[in-house]
């Protein structure tokens, strides 16, 4: 991969390569996805590269809740000043103490959104407890803030030597680590991994506690960000000879069809002696085919140091990393040290290039695209902010079926997972830190993001920040050196991509001035075009943009229901999806730009408060069940033919009142037909949409789409009785049994003719029976209170949504779904088999009984 020099990032073309350090999250089957489905569960194990273990930490913890204020409820934890002046002395992780009333659990875990929601705005319209979805965590709610976690493990004799690490992908929010009594480190954000190393204080051959306490009671962002252990949690045992952590890269130019690699890591040593070391690099292909390699120079390293080491090889007819063909590469990096092998990691990684232009926009492998992008948060229904892996690949599949080909991590490191999912999937990203400051605690959160993701072939860009008021005004001097050290920090750990921000304003001055390009947040119609003129050297996206907003199955505004109308709803600064993709979608200058947001996401409640406790910005709901803004985006990002008739035909007590009826098509043109009555055909507009206004009958409506004069697609709404039955059905009826995969199951209430019935609202009850748990249930409602634990949930405009995770033996999951009340009319209850099949487990810690 070329070297860009900071002269060359500041340039019209901003030229980039990339490939992809996964690391431990290369887990995914690529053959699928090629197809429209969400690809299979990623349960294939990566190939044995001993000696280095690589163990999930994810089963088999106890969980309580502790307290912000009383020490006697905190496990006695600060009952005095003392607690740290002696090493080995914190009892709550040693082997004695009592934690039988602890709950038994397993990882990811999201304690927030197992808390009720509490109406609690202080008289303040903007509150954090609003902003953050009406969960009681703050200071002001010491019952619910502190969150404590305890395992036991054995530690073979056989590991004593080597290094062995607990490695945490993310932690709401203040974290303190214990292990056999001893306290070992502090961790204070949510976002960035945190690793400490306890081989000194481990009993080897026989059994260890570690403990972790988790803080809420301050938070990182303006929004819902959940509380506890909520990424997964590894072992890590190595050689004391070993490669350093996140420090391999491999860096492609390309030369024709080949593909130049430039090839680095760094070996530490911490065994006490020199040794002479070098690094062997083994590349395959997807097929698992050798398809180059390469070794280093040895190198003598002295003890408790490191040293870099760096070769080259060269890939012939390189299979690029695209949308439509995400090719992969994997690599094998081995440490061999005075004539033994003692480490070696695996690699996936793939191979393209990028240019931002300021003056054509944006190009992937010297194509010409456009990034139709959207603004996510991290959150689901049902499980908060601790998704299973399989979760993150279902959102993904949800977003790319609208014809979404980009999505911006708001406002945070991702999870591996999330990275993992778009390197597979063909998705590019805007991969962004939470902290925008040069002070050490923001450097190493950047630092992080950077060396963990840097090779990823699905990342384009770096964003250092969102929306900073305060550093792109009073405080731009300030923000100006801060942004510079930042974004200089950026390109000496990864000099491939060019790094931005997303701003609120002119971008004109502040954290602006240094940044490669310009990231512009709404303010379609005053900043862009006037900053392109002013500055046409300066390569120009939109880093977020329109914040429509609506509820779906909903088509009017009611502030007494806390409803927004799917036609047009839209905040004061935003835009709706067509007038936004209008600018953006057209201006060959710029690159495109990303939607605010794809999924609906807990707090920002916006428009309204309580009891609106999530947003209405989404273009799918919490559980990804799309709105109708979704197929507008189909219509003119996808690449098919696209029809869609709103709003449904079920009006009972609005007989011969105007209904307006809408259609999303890309076809020549839509002709309307009310209960067998044609009321003519209309051109579609270029990124627009078709509207009649139609007096209401019971019946039908039908939209008939052509394309040359004929008839391409037809879809009709039909006045349905009411709910006679339910139906579920799930996006996979296979998973893997190994106590992670899950199955995603959509509730439905039909009538009598099988028709979805678009108003139904029964609150239904959850049945599981079989090697399987329910983890969650939702349904897209932003002001349904309900529990997202409880097997019961009332349907929403038709829909719910319940999602099932296997455990570790095989067998058939039985889920039943029937009304949970005998009032009112009876509906048929469902059912549904899903098949946990044997599967190879990731390699994982043992479980132990804790006493």
């Amino acid at each position: 991969m070329t070297n860009i020099t900071r002269r060359d990032l500041l340039s019209s073309g901003l030229a980039l390569s990339a490939t992809s350090l996964s690391g431990r999250s290369a887990w995914a089957r690529t053959a699928a996805l090629l197809q429209d489905s969400v690809p299979e569960h990623p349960a294939a194990a990566l190939p044995a590269v001993a000696p280095r273990e690589q163990l999930l930490f994810d089963f088999g913890w106890k969980f309580i809740l502790g307290n912000g204020n009383d020490p006697a409820k905190d496990l006695e934890f600060g009952f005095g000043q003392s607690d740290f002046s002696k090493t080995g002395d914190f009892k709550f992780a040693k082997a004695r103490f009592d934690d039988s009333k602890w709950r038994p659990l397993d990882l990811p875990h999201d304690w927030a959104v197992e808390l009720p929601f509490v109406d609690d705005d202080s008289g303040k319209g903007d509150s954090q407890l609003r902003s953050h979805g009406y969960k009681p965590l703050g200071r002001r709610y010491p019952d619910t803030s502190i969150g404590w976690y305890r395992r036991a493990f054995d530690v073979p004799a056989a590991d004593r030597g080597r290094r062995i690490w607990v490695e945490f992908d993310g932690v709401a929010r203040d974290a303190l680590v214990f292990v056999n009594g001893c306290f070992i480190g502090r961790n204070d954000n949510s976002y960035a991994p945190f690793r400490f190393d306890l081989s000194d204080f481990l009993a080897y051959g026989a059994t260890n506690y570690i403990v972790l306490r988790a803080d809420a009671r301050f938070g990182d962002g303006w929004f819902y960000e959940g509380a506890g252990i909520y990424r997964h949690v590894w072992l890590t045992k190595t050689d004391a000879v070993h490669l350093g952590n996140w420090d391999s890269t491999v860096r492609s130019t390309m030369h024709g069809n080949a593909a130049a690699l430039d090839l680095a890591t760094v070996v530490q040593n911490h065994s006490g002696r020199a040794v002479t070391a070098k690094v062997s690099w083994k590349i395959l292909d997807a097929r698992g085919a050798t398809v180059a390699g390469a070794e280093s120079s040895s190198q003598s390293i002295p003890p408790d140091q490191s040293q870099s080491f760096t070769t080259a090889a060269t890939l012939r007819d390189a299979a690029l990393w695209s949308l439509d063909e995400p090719n992969l590469y994997s690599a094998i990096v081995t440490v061999e040290a005075d004539g033994k092998v003692r480490d070696a990691e695996h690699l996936s990684f793939g191979v393209r290039t990028a240019i931002f232009d300021a003056q054509k926009g944006f190009f992937l492998n010297g194509k010409p695209l456009k990034i139709q992008g959207t603004c996510n948060h991290q959150d689901h229904a049902g499980v908060g902010a601790a998704l299973p892996d399989r979760l993150q690949w279902f959102r993904l599949g949800v977003l790319r079926d609208m014809g979404c080909n980009a999505v911006r991590t708001s406002h945070n490191m991702p999870t591996p997972e999330w990275v993992d999912a778009c390197d597979h999937m063909g998705m590019m990203m805007m991969c962004e830190t939470r902290q925008m400051s040069s002070n050490p605690g923001g450097m190493d959160q950047l630092e992080a993001m950077i060396k963990r993701y840097r090779n990823s072939p699905s990342i384009i860009l770096w964003s250092i920040g969102n929306e900073e008021w305060g550093l792109q005004g009073a405080m731009a001097e300030q923000g100006e050196r801060i942004a510079s050290s930042m974004v200089d920090f950026c390109h000496r750990l990864d000099p491939t991509r060019v790094v931005s921000a997303a701003v609120n304003g002119d971008n004109e001055k502040g954290l602006s001035v240094p940044l490669d390009i310009i990231g512009f947040n709404y303010n379609t119609r005053k900043f862009p075009l006037a900053f392109h003129e002013k500055y046409p050297t300066r390569p120009i996206f939109g880093s977020e943009t329109s914040s429509a907003i609506s509820t779906r199955g909903e088509y009017t505004t009611n502030p007494a229901r806390h409803t927004v109308n799917c036609y047009n709803g839209v905040v004061g600064w935003g835009e709706t999806p067509e007038e936004w993709w209008k600018f953006y979608g057209t201006q060959g200058w710029e690159a495109g730009g990303f939607a605010w947001t794809g999924f609906d996401y807990r707090g920002e409640p916006t428009p309204y408060g309580w009891p609106s406790i999530s947003s209405q910005f989404g273009i799918v709901d919490t559980c990804g069940f799309p709105k109708d803004y979704f197929y507008y985006y189909k219509a003119w990002w996808g690449k098919k033919a696209s029809l869609h008739l709103f709003p449904h035909w079920n009006w009972h007590g609005k007989e011969g009142e105007e209904i307006p009826v809408w259609v999303y098509s890309n076809l020549d043109e839509v002709e309307l037909l009310v209960n067998g009555r044609s009321l003519g055909r209309q051109a579609t507009p270029s990124l627009g949409h078709l509207e009649w206004k139609v007096k209401y009958q019971p019946g039908a409506i039908e939209a008939r789409a052509f394309r040359k004069g004929s008839v391409v697609l037809t879809q009709r709404r039909e006045t349905t009785g009411p709910a006679t039955t339910i139906r579920l059905t799930a996006d996979r009826t296979d998973i893997d049994a190994d106590g992670q995969d899950v199955a995603v199951l959509r509730v439905e209430a039909l009538d009598s003719n099988g028709r979805l019935v678009p108003t139904a609202d029964s609150k239904l009850a959850f049945h599981l029976s079989g090697p399987g748990k329910l983890i969650g249930v939702g349904n897209g409602d932003p002001n349904c209170l309900e529990s997202d634990k409880d097997p019961q949930r009332s349907l929403f405009n038709g829909l719910a949504q319940v999602i099932i995770q296997s455990l570790k033996s095989p067998g058939e999951i039985s889920i039943e779904a029937a009304k949970e009340s005998s009032a009112g009319p009876a509906l048929t209850p469902a059912r549904l088999t899903v098949t946990s099949r044997p599967a190879k487990a990731r390699p994982f810690v043992p479980a132990i009984e804790q006493s």
